[in-house]
């Protein structure tokens, strides 16, 4: 009898069907508080009226495309080691998707009241941790026809990032409006494992730890490792004085204890003016995203005398997911911090540093490796990082330490085309995302059908007046734009002349290519500043280790600024000015230290002799 107690519980320790939390999930589950519940919801208004039977037959016929939605956790005993996911006993989907009626006035104002309402209330941790609202009578809701429906889905972020939230609206929703009359498939028969007892959760512990004993020192090992060699690159691609004091993040209103109740706006843009507004300044979508939200904090700020001098710094996730990965149900992000030029009041300008900003930051993610940041959690014993969050919450630590970042900024890429629940389009989808104790601002961009929208969570001590903020977004993007248009029409005065440096820049580019050794040694940012005549032109030359990269933009801070005419820099390519003839002749400047300038100056002479 002995004997088969311990084999069934060897062999349930043994069972590959019962999934560890891994350490990056598990920070959103240990940062929970009561003032601040970890998960994440979506808006997704559907134009016209829908059966509430019919949505909750849909769900029930995919959950088993989404197994996660019938599993549970379950703690380890003494919370030793990680939680598991395990097949949920008890499931009922009725204790997952609720119905509600929009009350009167049943407008966007009262929508989002009753969306905050809802995002602020828990999940239950004893349950599958997700929810959906059903929220019927949209009947005053601007460009939405009368009837319409809400559905508010909450899912714990242990389960979800952005990524694979997008992958769930791919298998809740159709893509063809022609699926109206399609019956769901039949629900299929959930037949639960049962629950594992404690003495089996810590076999299992145990013999994850015994297999391999080494984990957690090794964990800390390769990551220590990635951060100092992404450190020493970080030195070589630019001057010590860039990297000291780098982020001295500023404290700001938004780095304060948040409340209990959520409060929440948003800005709807058309992907086209962005898209527009990208090509003309030869920047990323990602840069006009956080140089519009900069913006739209800079006037929050300045209106209530809170703006710091020091630039704010935003925490930007960044997708780590492999191709293909996006349905899998767990994170997989890394971040990268960027500060986002608040100090700056000329709108270009922000842009322009804040494009410097995430170049220097991608080369500096890169040279860790996103891979090792995320092992970082790992790295973590659970019930050293549980102690540690809880401590942090009850003893305030906050205030006695500048914070790392002040606001979070993620863009997710959504679906382009249309989707539809039962014949009927999807017009809107808006990201919430939780706040915490010393993080209370958070702003999610998220782009889908030629509509982007940039929707801001905060709580109601934070800020009151989220909608006043979302009017600011909308300013700042209004401000941009009229700026850049009348910049692009232009760049038209300056096209013939700017020819004929481009020839040399090309080659330029070539040449350090297919020089690798040479072009570790030139590891930085430079800026060429050109005199077209009557204009002048500036082009940023970044060299990393993999690779070499040419931008028509001014560089804040270049390792040596060169300046010489477009015509003499074209001769030097062409090999009818030598290179010594024009530095004595001082028809060219270099700005920068002497090591750098003689490093340029040779890298420069072995171009033009080849």
């Amino acid at each position: 009898m002995a004997k088969k107690i311990i084999k069934d519980l060897l062999q349930d320790a043994l069972d590959v069907s019962i999934q560890q939390v891994s350490g990056q999930d598990a920070t959103f589950l240990y940062a929970e508080s009561p003032s601040s519940p970890m998960h994440v919801a979506t808006l997704t208004i559907v134009e016209g009226s829908i059966e509430f039977n019919d949505f909750k037959e849909i769900v029930a016929s995919k959950l088993h495309l989404i197994p996660k939605f019938r599993k549970r956790l379950l703690n380890v005993p003494l919370n030793l080691d990680y939680p598991y996911w395990v097949d949920d006993p008890n499931f009922d989907i009725d204790l997952h998707i609720n119905r509600l009626k929009l009350p009167d006035p049943s407008n966007w104002k009262t929508l989002r009241e009753m969306t905050s309402a809802i995002f602020s209330s828990p999940l239950d941790l004893r349950r599958p941790l997700w929810s959906i609202s059903f929220i019927e009578g949209l009947d005053e809701v601007s460009q939405v026809p009368k009837g319409s429906i809400a559905i508010v889905s909450k899912i714990h972020h242990v389960m979800i990032d952005g990524s694979s939230g997008v992958g769930i609206m791919g298998i809740l929703f159709d893509k063809n409006k022609e699926d109206k009359n399609k019956k769901p498939a039949p629900t299929r028969p959930y037949e639960p494992e049962p629950l594992p007892d404690g003495i089996s959760l810590l076999l299992k512990s145990s013999y994850g730890f015994f297999k391999n004993p080494l984990k957690v020192p090794k964990l800390i090992g390769e990551t220590a490792f990635s951060l100092l060699k992404g450190k020493m690159k970080s030195q070589l691609n630019s001057k010590k004085s860039i990297h000291k004091n780098s982020f001295s993040t500023p404290k700001t209103i938004f780095n304060e204890s948040v409340s209990p109740r959520r409060t929440w706006g948003t800005a709807i843009l058309a992907f086209d003016r962005i898209n527009t507004l990208r090509k003309i300044m030869d920047v990323s979508v990602n840069d006009l995203i956080l140089a519009i939200c900069a913006g739209g904090i800079r006037k929050y700020l300045e209106e209530k005398e809170k703006l710091p001098v020091q630039p704010l710094v935003a925490n930007v996730p960044i997708s780590i997911r492999v191709k293909g990965d996006k349905q899998k149900m767990d994170n997989q992000i890394s971040n990268m911090l960027v500060k986002i030029a608040t100090h700056i009041k000329d709108p270009i300008k922000r842009l322009e540093y804040i494009q410097e900003q995430t170049n220097m930051g991608k080369s500096r993610h890169k040279a860790v490796g996103a891979k090792a940041l995320s092992k970082m959690a790992d790295a973590v014993p659970f019930g050293l990082a549980n102690l540690a969050a809880g401590l942090y919450t009850r003893y305030n630590i906050k205030e006695f330490h500048r914070p790392p970042f002040n606001v979070t900024i993620t863009n997710v890429p959504g679906p382009q085309n249309p989707l539809y629940l039962k014949g009927h389009k999807i017009v809107g989808i808006f990201g919430l995302t939780p706040v915490l104790d010393g993080f209370g601002l958070i702003i999610a961009a998220f782009s889908y059908n030629g509509i982007v929208s940039i929707t801001t969570t905060s709580d109601a001590k934070t800020m009151p007046d989220a909608d006043k903020f979302s009017r600011y977004i909308r300013e700042s993007a209004n401000e941009l734009e009229k700026i850049i248009l009348t910049k692009g029409k232009q760049k038209n005065t300056t096209k013939i002349e700017k020819k004929k440096s481009m020839a040399f820049f090309s080659a330029f580019k070539k040449f350090l290519n297919e020089h690798e050794k040479l072009r570790e040694q030139a590891i930085g940012q430079y800026d060429f500043q050109l005199d077209l005549n009557k204009n002048e032109a500036n082009y940023q030359l970044e060299i990393l280790k993999d690779a070499v990269a040419i931008r028509k933009k001014k560089t804040v801070k270049p390792l040596v600024k060169i300046e010489i005419e477009d015509t003499t820099l074209f001769n030097l390519y062409k090999k009818k000015l030598l290179l010594e003839e024009v530095l004595i002749q001082e028809r060219i400047k270099l700005t920068g230290t002497k090591k750098n300038t003689e490093k340029l100056t040779q890298l420069l002479s072995k171009f033009l002799e080849n």
